[in-house]
């Protein structure tokens, strides 16, 4: 395994989405209330704040009335530091998202490959360890995705390695990498064979959400409301910035879900 030290990785860009008015109408599995639209824009304006304090340049792309769930970008690409691969969305309703956000990782990137059916990839299954990827195999990304990515990042001289999800929606709602070794994980997440050699900072069951936390350039984004959580980042040595996205939360998003970063 291969993993990259703070101070190896360094991002300086983000693309994300602003929320549209249909955003109510996004796939959720959970029974929280319908997000208020305009409390979710000043959330979303907080969050690309953080991104600009944590150093990033951010391309903000417009609301899409015809995709509730577009705001999270995250799902339709990965971005690695050799090449862009758009995704196949899992849910038939999010596929029309990669079409829309095309142009613009074609401006970002030369080398741009795509995810074919019957594969399915969302990019919130894949998780970045350096040169690592763990692919998240859930009812999103089928198996068939899964190799297509891994055959594209093997021609790129990366790795991707496939983690059974069972519980979590994708692998990065259960699992964040915050860099120098340490994994951020939920409980199912704990006994996995391929995360053994990583130093593992335990979510407690009651703030699992938390779990999706974001490494960006030596400081972390945490959701607002875990503070078990923020405290466990914190003594791995990390600042933290907390970010509210409990309008997001309603629609199964997280703080890794608003943006792709590169």
């Amino acid at each position: 395994m291969v993993n990259k030290t703070a101070s190896e990785m360094k991002f300086t860009r983000a693309i994300v989405r602003t929320p549209c008015r249909n955003m109510n109408k996004g796939l959720t599995s959970s029974n929280l209330e319908k997000p208020d639209y305009n409390n979710a824009l000043e959330q979303h304006h907080e969050y690309i704040k953080a991104l600009k304090y944590c150093g990033l340049e951010v391309t903000v792309l417009p609301a899409d009335e015809r995709y509730p769930d577009s705001a999270f970008v995250e799902d339709t690409a990965l971005l690695t530091p050799h090449c862009a691969v758009l995704t196949n969305p899992g849910a038939e309703s999010r596929k029309g998202e990669v079409a829309i956000i095309r142009d613009t990782i074609a401006d970002c990137y030369k080398r741009v490959e795509t995810i074919k059916p019957p594969g399915t990839v969302e990019g919130g299954d894949i998780m970045m360890v350096g040169n690592d990827f763990y692919i998240g195999l859930s009812g999103r990304t089928n198996e068939a995705g899964a190799n297509q990515m891994r055959r594209i990042l093997r021609h790129y001289g990366m790795n991707g390695i496939t983690i059974n999800v069972n519980e979590a929606l994708h692998l990065k709602t259960g699992s964040s990498y915050i860099e120098n070794n340490c994994l951020l994980l939920t409980k199912e997440f704990r006994k996995e064979p391929k995360f053994r050699l990583f130093e593992q900072l335990e979510v407690s069951s009651d703030e699992a959400y938390a779990a999706n936390s974001v490494w960006i350039n030596e400081r972390v984004l945490v959701p607002h409301g875990f503070p078990k959580t923020k405290a466990l980042i914190e003594s791995a040595g990390w600042e933290t910035v907390v970010i509210d996205t409990s309008e997001f939360r309603n629609v199964d998003g997280g703080l890794s879900c608003l943006s792709l970063r590169f």
